[in-house]
């Protein structure tokens, strides 16, 4: 948009199509770490979520001394009842950290933390779950597992190993986590501590597991090894007003949840090598064993960088993501905006999820589901067709609604590559202002509703595959020449219309010979 600070009204150009009331969209001076309040603002989501509270920590304060060691005063700290473990100013280097209960580790303005790139510093292997997968690993830079009450703050940096260090060198690449540890094999046996040179899975950068009041706010994290802060199984997260930069390093998520409850996320920055905020749930038949799910999730006040993603759900499903609230949200130079992965064999999947008050400016498409995935990955359940038996490890995706969303720039407005045996179920967007180049393209999809909408698109070609009962109602498409034009195939293509739109009909569409 043009005003950085449009406060826009859907006004449409035709009396057929109703007017919306003025709905504030965040721009991007309104959201991130320095727009954060000192206060935790109530939440209000469309589902139950507990009172998010600043945690209080006892009144002792230890001081890191230069040259000790920061492992030293944490442990210290926790043995005499909690209290915070202040870092000074300066350039720390520093192994593996491990959190521990009633225990803030602060970071004042100018302390850095510089994390090691030797495999010895991160060993002994501890328990974890990487992509979704349990095993006994190197963890993460700042662990904590089973504690409860633990913080990081401040206004200090993170800064990961280098980038020709031993760990970076012996990362594991010779095939997809799954085939590679079977999924009947005990946990206690998946041991890859790096012993004897043999290569490893990447310490995560943050990453308590089993951990309840978890609290990270203000600090910014650069160079992560791999996924940048990643709660598992934890109840009761906080993150707020964290930057991070990942730019450049595969598979630098920014923020993971994975399979943890009770979770909000505000006024963080992300720029990443892969996806930005992104909610997981295991995967596979290791994912269906633990049966955890990631929920009553609220993202809120947040920036989107360069990233594969902005919000991304998936791919590993298999605990079942639900009741996810995002809003006031923007997304700038991010690939796609709103992302829904799976794959056939990653079980569970994802519904009740909610989004309101979104600005996007992206490279990719704005809503995007991707359900088969890729070979590398799956074999031959990437392939699309002949359709499967519906088992135990087929996920689904259902009840996704989207409301007051801009998206200025994109490459398709909604993209749906779904699963033949299990179609994208019930998904709606209202009230959108939208500037792409392809309007829609959907595969394996039903129940969808697009309304209220203004679409200027640089093609008016709508393409669907076995899709049905799928509405436009109240939109205006824009694009050049005056014909919307359909390609719909598929025996299981059925009950698409549109209702008070401009144009009134697509092409030729009341002697196609397919069903309306």
């Amino acid at each position: 948009m043009k005003n950085p600070r449009l406060i826009i009204a859907l006004l449409f150009m035709s009396a057929t199509i109703k007017a919306q009331p003025k709905i504030h969209i965040p721009v991007v001076s309104e959201v991130g770490p320095t727009r954060m309040p000192r206060e935790i603002m109530p939440v209000k989501a469309p589902f139950k979520v507990p009172a998010f509270k600043r945690p209080v920590f006892p009144a002792l304060t230890v001081e890191v001394a230069r040259g000790a060691n920061i492992q030293t005063a944490i442990d210290d700290v926790n043995r005499r009842g909690g209290g915070i473990v202040n870092v000074p100013a300066g350039k720390w280097p520093t192994g593996r950290i491990s959190l521990k209960s009633n225990v803030n580790l602060h970071l004042e303005d100018g302390a850095e933390l510089w994390f090691s790139g030797e495999v010895a510093d991160y060993q002994p292997a501890v328990f974890t779950r990487n992509e979704g997968i349990e095993m006994m690993s190197l963890g993460a830079c700042i662990y904590a597992n089973g504690q409860e009450n633990i913080a990081i703050t401040g206004k200090g940096k993170l800064v990961g190993p280098p980038a020709d260090c031993p760990i970076r060198k012996r990362v594991m690449r010779d095939d997809v986590i799954e085939k590679m540890i079977p999924y009947d094999k005990p946990v206690a046996e998946r041991v890859y501590a790096g012993d004897n040179g043999v290569d490893i899975f990447l310490p995560m950068f943050i990453a308590p597991i089993n951990c309840k009041n978890v609290f990270i706010e203000g600090i910014s994290l650069e160079n992560t090894p791999y996924w940048n802060i990643v709660p598992e199984y934890c109840d009761g997260v906080i993150i707020r007003g964290v930057t991070v930069n990942s730019v450049g390093i595969p598979r630098g998520d920014g923020i993971d949840i994975e399979s943890s409850r009770n979770v909000l996320i505000e006024y963080c920055t992300l720029s990443c090598g892969d996806d930005c905020f992104t909610m997981k749930a295991g995967r596979g038949e290791d994912g269906l064993r633990v049966n955890k799910p990631t929920e009553n999730v609220v993202v809120r006040y947040c920036l989107a960088r360069e990233g594969h993603g902005g919000i991304t759900v998936g791919s590993e499903t298999a605990g079942m993501i639900r009741n996810l609230y995002v809003h006031d949200v923007v997304f700038n130079n991010t690939g796609v905006g709103l992302r829904f992965k799976t794959r056939r064999p990653r079980g569970g999947g994802g519904e009740n999820l909610y989004y309101e008050r979104i600005r996007m400016n992206l490279t990719e498409d704005a809503f995007r589901w991707d359900m088969l995935g890729s070979r590398m990955y799956v074999g031959e359940l990437a392939d699309r067709l002949p359709a499967r038996e519906i088992n135990r490890l087929t996920p689904l995706y259902r009840n996704i609604t989207a409301k007051d969303i801009i998206v200025e720039k994109a490459r398709t407005f909604i993209r749906v590559d779904g699963i033949p045996e299990s179609p994208m179920t019930g998904f709606s967007v209202e009230n959108a202002e939208v500037h792409c180049k392809n309007i829609m393209i959907s595969r394996d999809a039903k129940i969808m509703r697009v309304s209220n909408a203004v679409i200027h698109s640089e093609d008016s070609v709508l393409i669907m595959v076995d899709t049905r009962d799928l509405v436009f109602r109240q939109v205006q498409f824009k694009f050049p020449g005056n014909n919307l034009i359909t390609n719909i195939t598929g025996e299981l293509s059925d009950s698409i219309q549109f209702k008070n739109t401009i144009p009134r009909k697509p092409l030729n569409w009341e002697s196609s010979n397919w069903r309306h």
